[in-house]
């Protein structure tokens, strides 16, 4: 590591003027300057003219990547409302028949490898044959357009297929990933009622073979509306489909013969349903549309992610979280998606940049937890592998601290371009994010994506500059849900985005905007730390606490007590033969004062085994939160959307403990 201290803010990277030339997004401002007569000084003035002139910006994105649609539009947006906002009515398109646009002889559609299976390419014509059979097969088993087709499948080439099937003849995709548990998948699938299912008989993680041969017997006995389930024999050539109900070997699916047909749809026919996390209460099912999904894909890929035709677009994903979704867009650009199927730690954290360097990766993505684990484990990349491909490295799920960014730059490249982003399932991208023209500071975001006004707003809705405030959009965006699955009058809609400031979506997390418009993200508002009147992020506290070598992992939470107390707990996971004494707590305690203030000190530290986190790899802040407010469990938490569900127990038991010690 640098010797140089690295705080928010510092400055580490500026692209050069070949980079700036070369990118995208000044391809499309030349553009506009050239078709539209618009001209722009710098980005900041794109930005603007994107969200005030948001019809104007929309329109140039169909027109400016050529959108196919066998019916034009009539108009851009009927009306700037949230939500109900109408977009391109009159338009009928198809988002796949728009992904087989971009077919090359010259490139592979896509890269897959696992723990099992070396490096390989799927060739365009094989992706295009397969995706035919099977939208022939789905036909077949009377599959319609808006019927709902689920998918119970790992990150593999099939999955890639079976959605963009499904897409073609205007069914609508939902996946789960097949380490979710039965409970977890069966909440989401039953809700939206598929009449087919694919699935895998097991899958293999972290060198193990997982059987799931019983899990899909028992998702076809809660799925009464299921007509038939396509079986993939992903983990042994022995599957046998009579072993289950109304089955299908995948084998059968891709001999069929027939021709790729892509069944027009309306701009806001739906395309697939994805959910919210589920780590309380009954997952909500996000409905997003064929042409809002494929425009804003177009949209960020292309300028914010600066993907061009070939490039190897790889993050780390499983088909349960939504950036499986967004690298499958990559293709809609014309880029190869490069899949993984596999413990990115196994056999050790080294796995994913040895697979960066053979599968020659333009664009690594990945979560800001890989990024940090790696940096703790000492990782040195760029001495052990050959990354001159490597264009840039992307961080999303939680915020990235200062350090982590230092991680990158000192570790992985110093001319490398960090694109830190943060968005959501619930609108298939990102409000904040990067921009090749832009400087990348430490702990920032480099920039508000365009067509997104974003901002920091505080109690009484007026935007914050240098100042931790909630995060809005007040224009609609194409990708916005269409709806909830199974929402009357639209209610939990409302509820989840609108029930704060009328009118403009409030995302949940706390951000703080610079006077140069990049942002810093301070972790989700409903788990908002606040002592004195002074809110706090979290991410702030695990910045400075993750900092120390011996701590591996934090927590913390703020607990609202009776009578105005306020409990503000941390626990820390320590490295192995490390233990949390008098000692340690102090280490720990003088770390966050001198890095923030006393008033972030917590009232008490404890040691735990392990931090509870969601099946991406997300802190479960509020689940934590609400168990320690003494709420019901089963309410609480959901453990079946957690990649540790056994870890929640400690904080159970704590509970019990903290009632006894207030009745006492």
């Amino acid at each position: 590591m640098s010797d140089e201290t690295i705080t928010e803010g510092t400055l580490l990277w500026e692209p050069s003027q070949a980079f700036k030339a070369q990118a995208n997004i000044t391809q499309y401002m030349q553009w506009l300057k050239a078709e539209k007569d618009l001209s722009f000084d710098d980005y900041d003035s794109l930005w603007e003219w994107s969200t005030t002139h948001t019809e104007d910006f929309w329109a140039s994105i169909w027109e400016y990547y050529g959108i196919r649609a066998s019916k034009p539009y009539t108009k851009v947006l009927s009306e700037r409302k949230m939500p109900g906002a109408k977009w391109f009515e009159g338009a009928e398109l198809n988002y796949a028949e728009n992904v087989f646009e971009n077919a090359s002889a010259d490139r592979p559609a896509l890269l897959f490898q696992s723990e099992t299976q070396a490096l390989t390419e799927i060739s365009w014509d094989e992706l295009h044959q397969k995706v035919a059979s099977v939208a022939v097969s789905l036909r077949e088993m009377g599959v319609e357009r808006g019927d709902c087709v689920a998918a119970y499948m790992p990150n593999i080439p099939e999955t890639a297929v079976a959605f963009l099937a499904t897409a073609s003849i205007g069914a609508i995709w939902s996946s789960c990933s097949p380490d979710f548990g039965t409970n977890s998948v069966i909440d989401r699938f039953k809700q939206i009622e598929p009449k087919v299912l694919f699935a895998v008989n097991g899958y293999t993680y972290g060198g193990k073979v997982f059987d799931r041969q019983a899990a899909v017997t028992e998702l076809q006995g809660a799925l009464p509306t299921l007509k038939r389930t396509v079986l993939v024999p992903y983990v042994t050539d022995g599957a046998d489909a009579s072993a289950f109900t109304d089955t299908v070997m995948w084998a059968e699916l891709v001999e069929t013969e027939g021709e790729l047909r892509f069944e027009q749809v309306p701009f806001e026919h739906p395309l697939w349903v994805v959910y919210s996390s589920g780590t309380t209460g009954l997952p909500k099912g996000l409905v997003h549309g064929h042409g809002g999904i494929l425009l804003e894909l177009i949209k960020f890929l292309g300028f914010h992610v600066d993907l061009k035709p070939g490039d190897h677009f790889f993050w780390f994903s499983t088909t349960g979280w939504v950036m499986w979704n967004i690298v499958m867009g990559g293709l809609l650009v014309g880029a190869t998606p490069v899949l993984f199927d596999g413990n990115p730690g196994y056999p050790d954290l080294d796995t994913l940049w040895t697979f960066a360097e053979k599968a020659k990766l333009k664009v690594f993505g990945t979560s800001a937890a890989f990024i940090t684990a790696c940096m703790k484990a000492g990782l040195t990349p760029a001495k052990d592998h050959d990354l001159t491909e490597l264009k840039a490295i992307g961080s999303t799920g939680s915020p990235l601290p200062p350090e982590g960014f230092q991680w990158v730059y000192d570790e992985i490249k110093k001319d490398i371009w960090l694109v830190s982003t943060s968005g959501g399932t619930d609108i298939c991208s990102g409000f904040l994010g990067g921009c090749p023209l832009l400087p990348v500071h430490a702990g920032e975001l480099q920039c508000r994506c365009l067509g997104v006004k974003a901002y920091a707003f505080d109690d009484s809705g007026n935007p914050l500059i240098d100042q931790v405030g909630e995060l809005v959009v007040t224009e609609p965006m194409p990708s916005m849900p269409l709806y909830l699955w199974n929402d009357t009058h639209n209610e939990r809609y409302m509820e989840s985005y609108f029930d704060t400031y009328p009118g403009i979506w409030r995302h949940g997390d706390w951000v703080k905007m610079t006077p140069r418009g990049s942002m810093v993200i301070l972790g989700r508002s409903d788990s908002t730390l606040k002592r004195m009147g002074v809110r706090m992020g979290s991410s702030e506290i695990y910045s400075a606490v993750e900092d120390l070598p011996e701590v591996l992992d934090s927590l913390i939470v703020g607990v609202q007590g009776e009578g105005g107390k306020y409990y503000m707990p941390l626990f820390v996971v320590l490295k192995e033969g490390q233990v949390l004494d008098e000692e340690m707590k102090s280490k720990i305690k003088n770390k966050i004062r001198s890095a923030l203030s006393p008033r972030h000190l917590p009232d008490d530290i404890r040691a735990i085994e392990a931090v509870p986190r969601t099946l991406n790899g997300k802190k479960l802040e509020v689940p934590v939160k609400k168990v320690l407010m003494g709420m019901p469990v089963d309410t609480s938490v959901n453990r079946d959307s957690m990649s540790n569900p056994d870890s929640m127990d400690y904080f159970i038991e704590l509970a019990k403990e903290l009632g006894s010690s207030a009745s006492a």
